[in-house]
């Protein structure tokens, strides 16, 4: 009996999130006293599925069909309850991200599972199978119990460090039977934005907001960010006016952040964007309106003109990089 973790790969290539669900699963298989398999699905070659055991896979099972390079949520669920049931795994982990989001409830269902959607913790053995997450829009903890069987958990990206360590997981085929209901969709083409590191995974954030006024004035934030390493994000009504690209949005409604540093230029903080934001390890808010609720959730605030604040603070960060070398 194994715990087994769903490991998402982009063109075979493994990002930190799938690094740091596969580690979570293993620390929930050490509990157990089991082991974590990775189920891979689609092409990858061996060498990056045995470098998974660097993470705390024991082992990794490989359904190669080629069809499942894109995300189909029927037949990715077919996979991972095929495997389930060839490991006898009880506790099955996802992460909470658009995969996650479309297989993990239809896995939940087909097993007759319990189900935690968003976690921000190992589960708690001591008394059952507790596991904590995020409620009210982030605004507070839930310890939610698992009572069934057969349990399911997705984690929320960018909860934990990543450690790498020794080992390399042995890969073995696992041959699904897959009928023609579960390729009932067919992707004809998909874009892809490459170059830099998706929102979820990235450790430092900024972020711009109506405030910024329009397009034109997204140089500053531009500029911080590249000296930063930062990744750009923006609010909902930003991405509606089609000022910036809709992958950047950030909210409820948007993509769900938990980032180092979290920098909000511009945004007033409504509580639908604080929703995809909120986990941020530090949140810093520039903002020229003293009442922004936004203040609220900050650690650190300045009250001041973008247009203003945002050139100084470039510098400042030039001048701290060019101190340290």
């Amino acid at each position: 009996m194994s715990v087994i973790v769903l490991a998402e790969h982009e063109e075979g290539v493994f990002k930190k999130k799938t690094f740091e669900s596969v580690q979570y699963a293993a620390g929930i298989a050490e509990a157990m006293g089991t082991n974590a398999t990775a189920v891979v699905l689609g092409a990858c070659s061996n060498d990056a599925m045995a470098e998974l055991g660097a993470y705390g896979a024991t082992k990794v099972l490989h359904v190669a069909d080629e069809r499942l390079n894109n995300l189909n949520a029927r037949a990715y669920t077919r996979a991972l309850a095929a495997a389930a049931e060839k490991e006898g795994a009880k506790v099955i982990v996802g992460l909470h991200d658009v995969t996650g989001k479309a297989v993990a409830p239809r896995l939940a269902a087909r097993l007759k599972a319990g189900m935690v959607a968003g976690a921000v913790a190992q589960p708690d053995l001591s008394n059952g199978f507790t596991v904590k997450k995020l409620v009210f829009s982030g605004k507070a903890f839930a310890n939610v119990t698992i009572n069934s069987d057969m349990k399911v958990v997705t984690l929320i990206p960018n909860t934990f460090a990543v450690t790498k360590g020794e080992g390399s997981a042995a890969v073995e085929v696992l041959d699904v039977a897959f009928d023609d209901k579960d390729f009932g969709i067919t992707v004809t083409g998909k874009d892809v934005v490459k170059g830099e590191v998706p929102l979820p995974e990235a450790e430092l954030v900024v972020s711009g907001g109506r405030g910024m006024k329009g397009p034109e004035n997204w140089g500053p934030l531009e500029e911080l960010a590249k000296e930063l390493g930062a990744t750009l994000a923006c609010s909902r009504p930003v991405a509606d006016s089609h000022w910036r690209p809709h992958h950047e949005h950030v909210g409820q409604t948007g993509g769900t952040i938990r980032p180092n540093l979290y920098i909000a230029v511009g945004i007033s903080g409504a509580i639908q964007h604080l929703a995809g934001v909120n986990g941020s390890k530090v949140i810093v808010v520039i903002n020229k309106d003293p009442e922004a609720p936004f203040f609220k959730a900050a650690d650190y605030g300045v009250i001041g003109d973008q247009a203003e604040v945002l050139p100084r603070l470039i510098d400042a960060v030039k001048s701290f990089k060019a101190a340290q070398g």
